[in-house]
């Protein structure tokens, strides 16, 4: 089965946003972590494939990051429902 992937070339955190969707990689305060969250949400509310990155994320069981508006815990949460 063949996916289409041709949804990421319209993502709103293709270009200067990808550092809010990942952790940096030193240590991270909880307010500091929220307000990055806040900022990357906020991202993905106003972009065109939110759903289609969900959807891939939760289809490749992605690990880490935000996608689709969503962390790894909510994601997490998502499929066991």
């Amino acid at each position: 089965m063949d996916y289409d992937d041709s949804w990421h070339l319209h993502a709103r955190c293709r270009n200067n946003y990808s550092h809010l969707f990942f952790p940096p990689s030193t240590f991270e305060r909880k307010d500091d972590r929220e307000r990055r969250e806040v900022r990357a949400r906020a991202v993905c509310n106003a972009c065109s494939v939110k759903q289609d990155c969900l959807e891939y994320a939760l289809s490749i069981r992605e690990p880490f990051g935000i996608w689709g508006g969503h962390t790894e815990s909510e994601r997490r949460e998502l499929l066991t429902v």
